[in-house]
Formats: C-alpha cells, structure tokens, sequence
C-alpha cells in the first residue's frame, strides 16, 4: 500500500497543477474518490485483495462492459482536496489497452450549472450532463458531481440497478 499512497501524493500533485493551471481552484468542493485503472485482469483481482485489506467494499459491479469495484478506505487519503474517503478500483476494457495507475478524481459540487456560468473559459466537456462534467487534463482527468459515489452507490444498490459481475468474467477475461 505503500507504493500506492506514493503514486498518490503524485497523482494529487499532478491534477492539483493541471487545475490551477487551467484557471479552477482546489476548493471547488470535496473530492470524494479516485479511480485506479488496473492494466490487467490480473493486476485488478491481485488489487482488490490488497484493498480489501484497507477498505470495506460498497458495491462491485459491471459498468461500461468490465468490473469496477469501490471501496470506503479505513484511512481516507489525504491531499491538497481534503480527505479522499473513496477508491474506485477498474478492470481494463476488454480490448482495449490501458497503463496502470491513477486516472482521474471526482469532486462534489453543489451545482454543475453554476460551475459552467463561472468558468466559461474552461473546456469541459457536457456529454456526461446532467450527471457529470469532466475537465481532460491530459493524462488525467477531474469529473463534478452533485452527488457524492458512497450516495450514487446507494441509491443505485437500493434500486436494483447495479449489474453483478459474472461469475465467469475473470475465467473467460484472463489474458
């Protein structure tokens, strides 16, 4: 874990420049998660045992064609964004190529609609509205919210929407 809290504070480091370069302020609310993209179907089953040790799972499930698994970590990362309680765990995309590592941080805000109308200048892209914006700072990417993922989770596991990973996903996926 001790590699991943580096790649962390890295990461952190990284999106925290690419922001105030790109004219947005860290303080536009909190960051509730961030996403680590496994390179393999190997690397994410080995990943989530590791995690299991740091976190209680809130949901696994299929999103976008692979598994995402997130977890409510024991001890939150910390960051110039606050305390991080989430991390989003992401199988690969079967065939599609993927680098290990972070790949982007979701902030919460009270209304996306106000954060378009204040930064103008800033090229987010929409196709995630109403939901989401995300601003690509290349390698990396920052998505707004107006819901935190522990409540998007929750709403969505008492709605029966989440779509369970096969049993068979790993056996058939493996490469």
């Amino acid at each position: 874990m001790s590699t991943f809290c580096t790649q962390t504070d890295a990461f952190f480091t990284q999106l925290a420049s690419a922001m105030t370069e790109s004219g947005l302020p860290l303080n536009l609310g909190p960051m509730d998660h961030v996403c680590y993209r496994a390179a393999t179907n190997e690397e994410y089953l080995s990943l989530k045992k590791t995690l299991a040790r740091h976190g209680r799972v809130l949901v696994e499930g299929m999103i976008g064609g692979r598994p995402i698994i997130t977890y409510v970590l024991q001890q939150p990362l910390s960051g110039p964004f606050g305390p991080v309680p989430c991390l989003e765990l992401a199988a690969p995309k079967p065939g599609k190529t993927h680098y290990a590592g972070l790949e982007h941080g979701e902030i919460v805000v009270p209304c996306l609609n106000t954060l378009l109308e204040r930064y103008p200048h800033i090229p987010f892209s929409q196709k995630g509205m109403p939901e989401e914006v995300t601003l690509a700072l290349p390698p990396l990417q920052v998505k707004f919210h107006c819901q935190s993922l522990a409540d998007t989770i929750a709403r969505e596991i008492a709605e029966g929407a989440v779509v369970p990973v096969p049993d068979n996903y790993f056996l058939q996926n493996c490469r």
